[in-house]
């Protein structure tokens, strides 16, 4: 048995609701982890429904960080339900920031020209929240652009001038706070934010914190990455992690799973963060 432990559902940006994602993990015979956004929200439906449909499920959270000026995610593994309420109030204040942000970062598009309404693009999301990716969509909704990709990077990348990053968590009191309520921290998809030896410098005040491990496979990662990362992983003694970053419609070519199809994550991956607990 293979196992996707980096998914997400309507609760944050994805497209499916708890119960499909968790029919679609049946499907496929994967153990499946739900890590959504800067919330547990969808943690109860989820496991209910993978209880009654016989899915080995783990509940858990992506919070956007930062590090030294840059957003990097952390996900936190094996979350139990009495820190739902930690979890959710941790990301209260994070989350009206980045409501702050998503408003300046419309507003400035309209005045460029793009004619968006994010009241509009709030109401399409089932939770009522809104992030970069649901404006990407808008932005291909409106033949702005023609993919959520191209939307990223003509528009709301940091680089093109209308996005203003919110203030966000500290990566480290990040790792401290996940593991005060016993969770398992991963650092997620870090060779998407920077190169293999800034990684290297980096981990070790992570570590001394508390991470436990990185995601060594993702879906945006080349064949070469995941092999760096393997490397990096066993030369600090961080633990595996990896997942399809599953998003549904809203990120197309992405597969429960498989991701581009470069994913094979065993089931030893998630036995080894499981004894982490």
């Amino acid at each position: 048995m293979t196992c996707d432990l980096h998914t997400h559902t309507f609760h944050s940006d994805g497209s499916y609701s708890p119960r499909e994602l968790v029919l679609a993990a049946k499907e496929k015979k994967i153990i499946i982890a739900l890590t959504d956004h800067n919330t547990v929200s969808g943690l109860p439906d989820f496991l209910r429904e993978a209880e009654e449909a016989g899915v080995t499920a783990i509940g858990g959270s992506e919070l956007s960080c930062d590090y030294r000026g840059r957003e990097f995610h952390l996900i936190g593994l094996f979350i139990e339900p009495e820190h739902y309420g930690a979890v959710e109030s941790l990301c209260t204040e994070f989350i009206r920031l980045k409501e702050l942000s998503n408003i300046d970062l419309v507003n400035k598009l309209c005045d460029a020209g793009y004619t968006l309404d994010y009241e509009k693009i709030r109401a399409r999301n089932v939770k009522g929240r809104a992030n970069r990716a649901h404006i990407a969509a808008e932005l291909v909704k409106c033949g702005y652009a023609e993919s959520v990709s191209e939307a990223f990077d003509r528009l709301l990348h940091e680089r093109c001038g209308y996005y203003v990053p919110p203030k966000r968590l500290d990566v480290s009191d990040g790792i401290r706070f996940l593991k005060s309520i016993g969770a398992v921290t991963v650092l997620a998809h870090p060779l998407k934010e920077i190169g293999a030896e800034e990684l290297r410098k980096m981990l070790p005040e992570l570590i001394s914190a508390g991470l436990d491990a990185i995601e060594t496979m993702h879906s945006s990662y080349t064949d070469g990455q995941i092999a760096v990362s393997k490397e990096i992983a066993a030369e600090l003694g961080l633990l595996e992690s990896g997942g399809s970053d599953f998003h549904g419609l809203m990120k197309p070519g992405v597969e429960l799973g498989v991701g581009r199809g470069n994913l094979n994550i065993s089931e030893e991956i998630y036995h080894a963060l499981l004894g982490r607990k």
